[in-house]
């Protein structure tokens, strides 16, 4: 089995590392400091489980890896539609795209029978940019569970979590994620293949919709956010309307509002994705989290009154305090890629 990793950051490099380990061909994609430390040193993982070492090929040139059985993508969703130079070289006639990202992919709407089958979501695919590069049937949807951060170039901290739940968008399970399964729990994750993926994703959806917003809001912790009872009463809030969007496009994910509460104020005092990337003066995830659920509720007619306030609150913040605007100058630090709940 060939694979890339297209963005080998904390989640990428984790992910090729314990592939690698288990035994298939890996070739991670990434540049910098990062890169010659793993070229030089390989990827080094300090994990509660176990540290250990790998050695897969690292590069910065995908044409010199030629195409591939699957792709693994480590990049923001927002980078989706720019990366065709990337990923273009790593296709061949048959290669799967792995999308581990946060929030809505790009392929939502793909093989989902009922009203809304085919439909595009503009906020991640913006005039069918990211099907364009991505080609939707090409697609393996991902919903990534581990937290990971770059301690150092090369040297992964592994913080918790192995599972990498996967699923075609059709719902079918196919020989292609059976094999990806099984490539995965030999280099030591947890990988089930479900068929109500969507399910997943709109579970961890309801933590990112409301935490990470509010955090970069508010610049305080899950923990903080959790035990204010103003702010966990919003949270409460958003997950609801939440999960009234996810019924209105057929799903239902078993789980409850207090229960993710309870999960993510186990988490403690960790700051979100999005704001480490505000602190960093990166680009917030703002449209994959927040601005495709606002969306989703416009196409199925929900209401979402506090989504869509923390949202008008929390793009307003990306245009002035992101990339390139005048606001308070910030300080970068190591940036965790995925939110634990």
């Amino acid at each position: 089995m060939r694979i890339a990793v297209v963005g080998a950051g904390a989640i990428g490099a984790y992910w090729g590392a314990a592939m690698h380990r288990g035994g298939a061909e890996v070739h991670l994609i990434a540049r910098g400091d990062h890169l010659r430390a793993m070229r030089e040193e390989g990827v080094r993982v300090l994990s509660p489980r176990g540290d250990f070492v790998a050695h897969p090929c690292a590069t910065d040139d995908p044409d010199e890896v030629g195409p591939v059985d699957y792709v693994f993508l480590g990049l923001k969703a927002h980078s989706y539609p720019s990366c065709e130079s990337l990923v273009k070289p790593l296709l061949g006639e048959s290669t799967a795209v792995i999308a581990a990202q946060n929030g809505i992919p790009w392929w939502y709407f793909h093989k989902l029978p009922g009203p809304y089958e085919g439909r595009r979501i503009e906020a991640v695919d913006p005039g069918g940019a990211t099907s364009a590069v991505l080609p939707p049937e090409r697609a393996i949807g991902c919903v990534v569970y581990p937290a990971t951060v770059i301690e150092a170039p090369g040297v992964i901290r592994h913080l918790e979590g192995t599972r990498f739940s996967i699923g075609e968008p059709s719902g079918r399970i196919s020989d292609r994620c059976r094999a990806l399964s099984e490539a995965m729990i030999a280099g030591g994750l947890k990988s089930p293949v479900e068929a109500n993926l969507r399910d997943d994703i709109w579970i961890k959806l309801m933590g990112n919709v409301a935490f990470n917003p509010l955090s970069a809001l508010t610049r305080a912790t899950m923990v903080e956010i959790c035990q204010n009872p103003y702010t966990r009463q919003l949270v409460a809030q958003m997950m609801e309307e939440t999960l009234d969007i996810a019924a209105r496009v057929g799903s239902t994910p078993e789980i409850s509002i207090e229960k993710r509460l309870r999960g993510a104020e186990n988490v403690g005092h960790h700051k979100t994705s999005m704001l480490q990337d505000l602190e960093a003066g990166k680009q917030m995830e703002l449209d994959a989290i927040v601005s495709a659920v606002v969306e989703m509720a416009d196409i199925t007619g929900a209401d979402a009154p506090t989504l869509r306030s923390v949202h008008a609150a929390t793009d307003l913040l990306s245009r002035t305090c992101g990339p390139g605007a005048s606001g308070p100058a910030n300080t970068p630090e190591q940036q965790s890629q995925k939110d634990p709940a």
